[in-house]
């Protein structure tokens, strides 16, 4: 899909890797609707747009509020007479601990905003989306979504879902004018732990061994996926090595990120 004049829809817009996106997207040329639950964070995000700022809407909505987003396509159409694209990128991380002593709250948090704010925004856009000439629907998942991470398995199940879920409405809509793409992150250096209320040793190397990749830099490789109409993106070297040692030998992949992570579950 090409960016330049295009409406696209960001979420979590406030920070990270939503921030990013949402500044590059408009030094391409696109109008962007920013979502996020945090208008602090909003209202920055617009400052660092700077001219740029008048192609920006910020609208605050948390995604797991299903009446709130079912209300969004509305207030975004009437400030810019459609939508072309959205790009599902709020989540958060669970607290690093393992499954036995996670409270149904914090889970229930996690799915709510990871995969039912991905599937809420879904569903209240797409009805629009399939009027448009092209459109397009990202959805981020994560490594997480391929690979089991030890202290995070609800956090993973919620991408994995994600993903599949991504991969079916990607089928479900062949032959029609909507594009899907499903985005796998690996270690990004962003303040998800802080988003979250998660707090953690500071991680500054991805489970491949590599440098945590720039918000911006992620922003850049998703974009390249979208123009291209990719069905999946891996962001970073550690997901591209970790999906290819995955498909060889899952098992093996398996144990090398439990290695990885096992110090910061039993310092837990």
């Amino acid at each position: 899909m090409k960016i330049q004049n295009k409406v696209i829809v960001v979420t979590g817009a406030g920070s990270g890797i939503g921030r990013e996106l949402t500044l590059h997207l408009l030094s391409k040329g696109a109008s962007v609707a920013g979502v996020d639950v945090n208008p602090a964070a909003l209202e920055e995000t617009s400052s660092l747009a700077g001219q740029l700022s008048i192609q920006l809407e910020r609208f605050v909505v948390n995604v797991a509020d299903r009446p709130a987003v079912e209300a969004l396509p509305a207030d975004i159409i009437a400030r810019f007479g459609a939508v072309d694209c959205i790009i599902n990128n709020a989540g958060i991380i669970q607290p690093f601990t393992k499954l036995n002593n996670l409270d149904y709250s914090i889970i229930e948090r996690v799915f709510n905003v990871n995969l039912f704010g991905t599937l809420f925004m879904t569903k209240a856009f797409l009805p629009h989306l399939l009027k448009r000439p092209e459109a397009h629907i990202v959805n981020l998942s994560s490594m997480g979504g391929f690979l089991p991470v030890p202290g995070q398995t609800i956090y993973c199940a919620a991408k994995a879902a994600v993903k599949l879920m991504s991969e079916g409405l990607a089928s479900e809509l062949i032959g029609t004018n909507v594009r899907v793409t499903v985005v796998f992150p690996g270690a990004v250096a962003t303040n998800i732990r802080g988003n979250s209320g998660v707090h953690m040793p500071n991680q500054g190397e991805s489970s491949g061994g590599t440098k945590a990749l720039l918000p911006r830099t992620a922003a850049q490789v998703i974009v390249r996926g979208i123009e291209r109409n990719a069905r999946h993106v891996l962001v970073g070297k550690d997901a591209i090595l970790m999906e290819k040692l995955h498909r060889l030998n899952p098992d093996f992949a398996a144990r090398a990120i439990a290695k990885k992570m096992g110090g910061l579950l039993t310092s837990q």
